[in-house]
């Protein structure tokens, strides 16, 4: 008797079967007990607005219709916020959603896409899963570099070069001068994917100001960090019209649930509460310098919701503290190429989580020295 069997694309068949990052779900039931302190994720551990909570309770009750396909509400107040139109905003499953349809969009089997060692991983991923070639440059002084980034997108004829600032892993950024910059020397026929998942932490003058005519840059931008909803999946992405409108060719047109439409807008329109979360996250961050520093350790200057902790030494220091302060309960993650994984990375945690934190650590250190 013959067998029927899936028969896997060639490119699929060629990837792991790996994703991007462990949940702390995964560890969790590998452990057979939860974290005290969920401080690996850089989830907002201090939640979204009360407004926002009240209007996905509301939107449950016609959960049993789909969401609109257009984003229509959301789109529009987002175009206010910004002073921006409509037609250069495209709303998506988070900003990995967004990445996803992208690179769908721009990226073949051998295409080349230009990236940081040590980057954001899960853009990485959505290249590999559409068979793109990436080709990365290094990190200088812990900063993401990007007059290399976009020298290796000449260089190599690349059709996207990915930066994130604020950046994702070490929390370090460029001002907005310095990435005006980069956007007016990305090569011909190349887009500048500006991932800015972070920016409403940054300091004032790390954005630079928003051209929707500019076919050289997208903007990525999402409510998973500062506006706390990182279990809705909301992130959008501005551009020129003509590439927002591309991306209705391939996008889940109903990939957005409307609970989460109706908490993203009225997230948005609570900028009272973003700003309080803004300040406690700027506290949090101080508080775990003020840690680090207790037990002779340094930090990197953060913008954004997590601070990179210099353990002073190699990775493989690095990642006995790591293995110790999950011993004892503590989720932290690390970045993943040298050298920046002679860091820990500490999300800004609540007082009572950062508490627990400053009681392991100590503990952790003394182990890994061991």
């Amino acid at each position: 008797m013959t067998k029927t069997h899936a028969r896997l694309t060639p490119l699929a068949d060629s990837l792991p079967a790996t994703v991007p990052f462990v949940g702390p779900e995964t560890q969790e039931r590998a452990r057979r007990r939860e974290f005290a302190a969920r401080l690996g994720a850089n989830e907002n551990t201090f939640g979204l607005s009360p407004n926002a909570i009240a209007a996905m309770a509301d939107a449950a009750r016609d959960v049993w219709m789909y969401g609109d396909p257009e984003n229509h509400d959301l789109r529009q107040a987002l175009a206010a916020h910004h002073r921006i139109s409509a037609e250069n905003i495209m709303v998506g499953e988070g900003i990995d959603g967004l990445l996803g349809y992208l690179v769908r969009l721009l990226i073949g089997p051998g295409d080349k896409v230009v990236t940081s060692q040590g980057a954001y991983p899960t853009f990485n991923y959505h290249v590999a899963g559409f068979g793109g070639a990436l080709e990365t440059v290094p990190y200088k002084g812990d900063h993401e570099d990007p007059e290399a980034l976009t020298a290796k997108a000449a260089e190599v004829g690349a059709k996207l070069v990915y930066i994130a600032n604020p950046d994702n892993p070490m929390g370090t950024w460029h001002d907005a001068a310095t990435i005006q910059r980069m956007i007016d020397s990305v090569p011909e026929g190349c887009l500048l994917v500006l991932d800015e998942a972070y920016v409403e932490f940054a300091p004032e003058g790390t954005a630079p100001a928003l051209n929707t005519d500019d076919p050289r840059v997208i903007r990525m931008r999402t409510f998973s960090k500062a506006y706390g909803m990182a279990g809705a999946r909301v992130g959008y992405a501005i551009g020129t019209s003509d590439l927002i409108t591309a991306f209705h060719k391939i996008r889940n047109h109903f990939g957005m649930c409307r609970i989460s439409q109706a908490g993203a807008l009225a997230a948005l329109e609570d900028q009272t509460y973003l700003r309080e979360t803004v300040q406690n996250v700027s506290d949090a961050r101080a508080r775990i310098d003020e840690i680090a520093r207790e037990n002779g350790l340094s930090t990197l200057p953060s913008a954004t919701n997590f601070v990179a902790v210099d353990c002073g030494k190699d990775a493989e220091f690095a990642k006995a503290v790591l293995d110790q302060l999950i011993a004892q309960d503590v989720f932290v993650r690390m970045p993943f190429a040298d050298p920046q994984n002679r860091c820990i990375r500490i999300s800004a945690g609540t007082a009572e989580e950062l508490d627990v934190f400053a009681k392991a650590l100590p503990l952790a250190l003394k182990a890994a020295r061991a």
